[in-house]
């Protein structure tokens, strides 16, 4: 019961990691936004840095107590195949998506200084940061449901 309470814990830092990182992501662009060069440049390197130190760990940490408890349990539980199939859908999007548009937005907004004005460029790359994040909502909401509530699904609430 100890190791549990233990992994509950370290999954709970790693939710507060991971959702802090996002939701401080999503402030400081409708708070200073990108209205020129200099402030663009000192938001994206901000989100580059906040995604090194606050999301990619917090997403690690709860994939790694997932794992952990996927090796524990004899019978896998839906909630669980659910909750691991809504993060590797999420650490594939970070990874893939997300983390490769970071030093992309850092480089438009510095070649913006040169002529005072944000390109297309880097907004539309604004805006596919902003459709990749729009699409880790239902699956973030979902792990989170499941992990929080571990739900007895499917054929699960038949055997007991």
């Amino acid at each position: 019961m100890k190791a549990e309470k233990i992994l509950d814990f370290i999954q709970e830092i790693g939710t507060i990691m991971y959702v802090g990182g996002i939701l401080s992501h999503i402030v400081i662009g409708a708070v200073i936004g990108h209205p020129d060069p200099q402030t663009a440049l000192t938001v994206a390197i901000y989100k580059e840095m906040s995604a090194y130190i606050l999301i990619l760990p917090g997403l690690g940490l709860k994939f790694l107590v997932d794992i952990i408890m996927f090796v524990q349990y004899e019978i896998k539980p839906n909630w669980l195949k659910i909750k691991l199939l809504a993060m590797t859908f999420l650490a594939f999007n970070a990874f893939v998506f997300m983390m490769p548009l970071m030093p992309e937005m850092q480089q438009l907004a510095r070649d913006a200084m040169e002529s005072g004005q944000l390109s297309q460029a880097f907004l539309d790359t604004v805006a596919t940061e902003a459709i990749v994040g729009q699409s880790n909502v239902l699956p973030l909401l979902i792990e989170l449901w499941v992990g929080a509530f571990r739900p007895k699904l499917g054929k699960e609430r038949l055997v007991s």
